[in-house]
């Protein structure tokens, strides 16, 4: 009997130390996850991660970061996390991915962003990110911010980057080559219903917390566009932000990798990113 109590108190005494162990690796895990700061590439209308790969790849080329992961959003928003951080690579890159990639409800894909910043909070307890998109994933980043720029419950976004963003609107639909014109403080002359939401934005940006790179694409074929943005629909961000950015640049990119689709493939636009995102790169 004597032996059988020995026994099971070494049971209990291991049974113990696991459980301490499990604990200690669960705490460690959110402990490290508040140095992992995280950029989100979010892809244009109609297209897919595979949008994001060259910027990607050519960070991972610089020596920015080795880990590349992805966030497949179903339809219904539900989120999926595909790869895992590597430790000690705290800048990765997650590539978004959505399923319903020709929706223009923009308040929706807001939400679908707000889907992949949570399961990243979630899964690695991350306390800070920066975001990228293209086309109309800038209409994700910034409806998302239009709903959750004031919840300090997420994590906070640090440095965002805009590239060919059609913030109030795009050529041959609401749109057209040098009509619009911006006044000295970036406002348009004519603001298009997606524009008039956004102006929330002027509120309930985070002050003093974001920088913002804002790159758009000018073919030089005198329509001052990327041939599917006009300069100023892009420019015109800047009115909605750059007074309450930590800071706010603006980078013409000229010539005919400035057509708007071409502008993810890049390398000037890749440099700019690496410079901006990852600067010890």
């Amino acid at each position: 009997m004597r032996l059988w109590g020995l026994l099971l108190e070494l049971m209990l005494l291991l049974s113990g130390c696991g459980q301490r162990s499990a604990s200690t690796n669960h705490q460690q895990r959110h402990s490290n996850g508040q140095r992992y700061v995280p950029t989100l590439f979010f892809h244009g209308w109609g297209s897919s991660y595979h949008a994001e790969t060259q910027m990607a790849n050519a960070v991972v080329k610089a020596g920015g970061t080795h880990t590349i992961i992805r966030a497949m959003v179903a339809r219904n928003g539900a989120v999926t996390l595909q790869g895992h951080f590597k430790a000690g690579d705290y800048r990765p890159i997650v590539e978004v991915n959505f399923a319903a990639n020709r929706s223009s409800d923009y308040p929706t894909v807001g939400r679908w962003a707000k889907n992949v910043v949570v399961a990243l909070q979630q899964v690695y307890g991350i306390k800070a990110f920066n975001m990228v998109g293209h086309s109309m994933g800038n209409m994700a980043i910034t409806y998302y911010l239009l709903a959750n720029a004031q919840n300090k419950r997420l994590p906070q976004l640090k440095r965002q980057v805009d590239i060919a963003g059609h913030f109030n609107g795009i050529l041959g639909m609401d749109d057209e080559p040098n009509r619009m014109k911006l006044n000295a403080a970036g406002r348009p002359n004519k603001l298009q219903p997606a524009y008039r939401q956004l102006m929330g934005l002027r509120q309930v940006y985070p002050r003093n917390q974001v920088r913002v790179l804002n790159i758009y694409g000018d073919k030089g074929d005198g329509t001052h566009s990327d041939g599917a943005v006009s300069n100023a629909s892009s420019q015109s961000l800047r009115y909605l932000v750059a007074s309450r950015a930590k800071s706010y640049r603006e980078v013409k990119i000229t010539g005919k990798q400035a057509q708007h689709s071409k502008l993810h493939e890049n390398q000037q636009v890749d440099r700019l990113l690496i410079d901006f995102l990852w600067p010890n790169a």
